[in-house]
């Protein structure tokens, strides 16, 4: 019994520590231009064993939703989605044009320059959560995500 219940318990502190690793990587938020009340968060997450991103907050929008980009009949289509699967040690992407975090009725315009705090909620298989806070830079409206080097 007692060897039951140390497995059960050595399993419970594996499975919250393994969630506690997911790594989210160059996160960042699109300037908007004034009275724009909408723009995207984008990142990439990895998470060493299978989970979910299955929320998203963020003081500056009244509205955060996870959404994907779908073509549909040759027209690229928004939608907001329950989730997306993040599949054990592999880096997933949210970037213009796939999945991504909308931030929708915008309390304030978003400019280049400005740190957005973004909190990302993750649940692993257990149904266990973890809330990772972020600080997302605003990049310029033309941004595609990708930084431009810099010479050293």
């Amino acid at each position: 019994m007692k060897m039951k219940i140390v497995a059960s318990l050595f399993a419970t502190l594996v499975s919250s520590a393994t969630l506690a690793q997911v790594a989210v990587t160059d996160p960042w938020v699109r300037a908007t231009v004034p009275q724009q009340k909408a723009t995207g968060a984008f990142m990439q997450i990895t998470a060493p064993a299978d989970a979910r991103l299955v929320e998203a907050r963020s003081p500056v929008a009244n509205i955060v939703e996870i959404h994907e980009m779908v073509m549909d009949k040759d027209v690229m289509k928004m939608r907001a989605i329950s989730g997306i699967d993040l599949p054990a040690g592999k880096a997933v992407e949210l970037k213009p044009g796939g999945y991504h975090v909308m931030l929708i009725d915008l309390n304030a315009q978003v400019k280049e320059g400005d740190v957005v705090p973004l909190t990302v909620v993750i649940e692993g298989k257990d149904g266990k959560r973890e809330s990772i806070e972020l600080k997302a830079a605003a990049r310029p409206l033309n941004s595609s995500g990708v930084m431009p080097m810099h010479k050293h």
